[in-house]
């Protein structure tokens, strides 16, 4: 397992930023969510032993994080959101660091710093000093010494913030390629939905706290079988009303409605409408993105 927690809190001063924390993460690509002040960051704190939790308890791939921190961090790359560099060293010095703290010698230190700084495309600008960096190549920085110390797990957080487009679509196909290559786990802590679709196989979603889900995307995104969605050229409300008397089951968002059929043929549908004389202009299986399932998790949780 990637992290097991139980009952896992952490306060700070009279906030509680993980609230009783349980969740188990098996190997792979997890895509970490939850709105601002969710816990995101002090969760990846807790799990490399920065963070000492107020109580429960938090393994990291197998270890005890309070108790083996160093085991910990030897063993993870942790790519910080913030300016987490050093901004009068190269790149190459700050990797070469980075490369020795997890545990290589100065000299074997030295050539992976050579090797990662040339794969993240910061070969030729290696012994430049880190504040003469653009903010894509800080980014890439932060990544090469995540890379390092060959890590079986990434943490990163926040990896595109920051980034225009362009130098958004290359971090994240070096990301790609990197799990490509190396076969390490990767818990990404990000708000851009977006990325965890491309990049993970399985979601946390965190409010205050707490797990709202934890477990694969599959479930959350794709053709949901026997939904459709139904916009009309006016109020959708009468159609709503027919098909509910129908026996459908309707949920409306916004004004498309949701329409949960028996089997897939739409004729219902369109019966319904010719009946209460609504003009539909459009419909087709919904197509349930990580958004639209994030919102209805915030929703539901706030409810709750």
């Amino acid at each position: 397992m990637l992290l097991e927690t139980e009952g896992l809190e952490k306060r700070y001063g009279d906030r509680l930023a993980l609230a009783g924390l349980t969740v188990s993460i098996p190997d792979g690509r997890v895509g970490l969510l939850g709105p601002n002040g969710a816990g995101k960051s002090t969760l990846l704190k807790t799990m490399l032993g920065l963070v000492d939790a107020s109580a429960g308890s938090c393994k990291v791939l197998g270890l005890d994080a309070r108790r083996h921190g160093m085991r910990i961090r030897a063993r993870v790359g942790y790519m910080p959101e913030g300016d987490s560099i050093i901004p009068d060293l190269s790149a190459l010095d700050f990797v070469t660091f980075a490369a020795e703290l997890s545990g290589l010698p100065t000299v074997d230190a030295r050539n992976r710093a050579h090797a990662v700084l040339g794969y993240v495309g910061l070969g030729e600008a290696r012994t430049r000093r880190l504040s003469t960096y653009s903010t894509g190549m800080v980014q890439r920085a932060k990544l090469a010494q995540a890379l390092a110390g060959d890590p079986e797990l990434l943490l990163l957080d926040e990896p595109t913030s920051g980034l225009d487009p362009k130098g958004r679509e290359d971090l994240l196909a070096l990301l790609e390629d990197v799990v490509r290559r190396t076969g390490a786990s990767v818990i990404l802590s990000t708000h851009l939905l977006a990325d965890v679709e491309r990049l993970c196989t399985q979601v946390v979603l965190l409010r205050e706290g707490t797990t709202l889900y934890a477990g694969d995307l599959l479930p959350l995104v794709g053709v949901q079988k026997g939904v459709f969605e139904v916009r009309t050229r006016e109020d959708p409300t009468p159609l709503e009303k027919a098909l509910t008397h129908d026996g459908m089951t309707v949920t409306r968002e916004g004004l498309a409605l949701h329409v949960a059929i028996a089997g897939d043929d739409p004729d219902p549908i369109f019966l319904a409408a010719e009946r209460c004389g609504a003009e539909i202009r459009h419909l087709a299986p919904l197509v349930q993105t990580l958004e639209r399932a994030f919102v209805k998790a915030m929703e539901a949780g706030k409810a709750g």
